[in-house]
């Protein structure tokens, strides 16, 4: 069973762990790590997100701005194509960041993709598992990475699961959009945005962290609210003290 139906029909960036939800939790890690400013693309009951948009932009100081797909029950690919003109607003020379809301995880995750040396990057962690979930996996070749996909068989130096967060540079940016904009017009609708940054990812342009051993979890399954309270969230606690 996924997890929307058994969460009260509330987004899961809602969730709550230790009395935080996601949402604020990513915005205190954006802000440890120097983050000011948040884009928050949301669909499913976006006025409960807007709700807590104030209080924590009172309490972080992040410059948090919120933009409504509403055609959320498409492909995620909308929701990307939704930040295209926050995408083209930036700083000729200024990176951006792009985070699935699901993820709980510590501070020292985001820190390593915001300081990674490459100037475009994802984080892998080779300790996955296929027998219960169905992740997305990254193999890794000559030190990059060459692929992005589920179900992904074949050789390679190493494999790991993608964590969900990217670092995508100025100059690899115009990609971004471009992709996105050609792929998700007509039938594309329906694509995920995974498949946008497979094409980046194929042309080269990713390099990659090694997150491996530090503690995470997506959620998505009622199983994953317990495994994150049982076993990560008191990971990710003695981890930052």
């Amino acid at each position: 069973m996924r997890l929307k139906s058994a969460i009260g029909g509330r987004p899961k960036i809602l969730l709550e762990f230790a009395g935080k939800s996601l949402l604020e939790r990513h915005v205190q890690h954006l802000r440890e790590v120097g983050i000011g400013r948040l884009t928050v693309v949301s669909g499913f009951q976006h006025p409960l997100i807007e709700l807590l948009l104030q209080p924590l932009r009172r309490l972080y100081g992040v410059e948090i701005r919120h933009l409504i797909n509403p055609d959320y029950t498409e492909g995620s690919i909308l929701s990307l194509g939704t930040s295209i003109p926050v995408l083209q607003s930036l700083a000729a020379n200024e990176p951006v960041l792009l985070m699935d809301g699901d993820v709980l995880y510590p501070t020292e995750i985001l820190r390593r993709l915001v300081d990674s040396p490459h100037r475009t990057a994802l984080l892998i962690d080779r300790n996955y598992s296929t027998a219960d979930d169905d992740p997305v996996l990254v193999p890794i070749a000559k030190g990059r990475p060459f692929e992005f996909v589920k179900k992904w068989q074949g050789e390679a130096e190493q494999i790991g699961e993608s964590i969900g967060f990217f670092k995508v540079s100025a100059e690899d940016r115009p990609d971004l959009i471009n992709f996105t904009q050609s792929m998700s017009a007509g039938k594309g609708r329906s694509t995920s945005y995974d498949e946008v940054l497979r094409k980046l990812v194929q042309a080269g342009r990713f390099g990659h962290e090694d997150v491996t051993g530090l503690p995470w979890t997506e959620i998505d399954f009622p199983e994953d609210v317990e495994r994150a309270n049982v076993e990560v969230l008191p990971a990710i606690e003695a981890l930052q003290g």
